[in-house]
């Protein structure tokens, strides 16, 4: 069903996810590919190759599964992500996403977040990729 969906047809994608879909299935539908493109905003910050310096933001080269707060040893991240604690899944990368000042209030990241859940969906298809 998902090669139809191979050339990033987003109208495809959406409608092999369901009528209402949940974020499961968002991340079914996913695309590597456009999340590849959608990075491209997160770069001016984030780098995402293994070993590449931080700049404004820490890299994220294998940020899924890695601690919140603790992808880069050497970035200095806010008190506000430090206390949110646990590890990078896809639903908390996804709030992430979504509204930065909401996951974490008091963060220092700039980005007002992604509103389309597709479009989070195939950020995290990306970051994901990213081992």
């Amino acid at each position: 069903m998902l090669a139809a969906c191979s050339n990033d047809d987003r109208a495809a994608r959406r409608a092999a996810a369901g009528p209402s879909p949940d974020r499961a299935a968002l991340l079914r539908v996913a695309s590597v590919a456009a999340g590849e493109r959608q990075f491209a905003r997160c770069a001016a910050c984030h780098a995402i190759r293994r070993d590449a310096p931080d700049r404004n933001g820490p890299t994220l080269f294998g940020v899924v599964g890695a601690p919140v707060a603790g992808v880069s040893p050497r970035f200095g991240y806010t008190a506000a992500l430090q206390r949110v604690g646990g590890r990078w899944t896809p639903e908390r990368l996804d709030a992430w996403l979504a509204d930065p000042r909401a996951f974490a209030p008091g963060t220092s990241m700039g980005f007002p977040g992604l509103a389309d859940p597709l479009d989070r969906a195939d950020v995290i298809a990306y970051l994901q990729a990213q081992r």
